[in-house]
Order: structure tokens, then C-alpha cells, then sequence
């Protein structure tokens, strides 16, 4: 084998080792950005369902008064 294939196989070897970690990194990024996005639409839907129950009860609350005046 000569110095030039050698060092051709060894460029080949690192490139494909570095594809490997940029594609390992990507993932995990992914799912970082996931994991984020998760975590603030399960904050949002808290919130939502807060509100919504605070509404229902203040409703609930109107319609109460309402039927104990007619």
C-alpha cells in the first residue's frame, strides 16, 4: 500500500467518523429542541386549563345568580 492510499484511507476514515458524530449531535440536538417545545406546550396548556377553570367557575357562579333572582 502506498503513503498516498494509506493516507487516502485514513481521510476516509476520520470524514466518515465525523459525519458519524455530526449525525449524533444533530439527534440529540433534535431532541433537545423537542424536549423544550414539550415542556413549554405542557406550561401553556396549564395555563389554559387555569383559565378556563377560573371561567367556568365564574360562569357558573353568574348563572347561579341569575337563576336565584328569577
Amino acid at each position: 500500500m502506498t503513503p498516498d492510499r494509506l493516507d487516502t484511507l485514513i481521510r476516509i476514515h476520520h470524514h466518515a467518523a465525523a459525519r458519524r458524530r455530526a449525525d449524533a449531535d444533530r439527534r440529540e440536538a433534535i431532541d433537545d429542541v423537542w424536549r423544550g417545545a414539550d415542556a413549554a406546550w405542557a406550561r401553556v396548556q396549564q395555563g389554559l386549563g387555569e383559565r378556563l377553570s377560573r371561567s367556568a367557575r365564574r360562569l357558573q357562579a353568574r348563572l347561579d345568580r341569575r337563576a336565584a333572582l328569577g
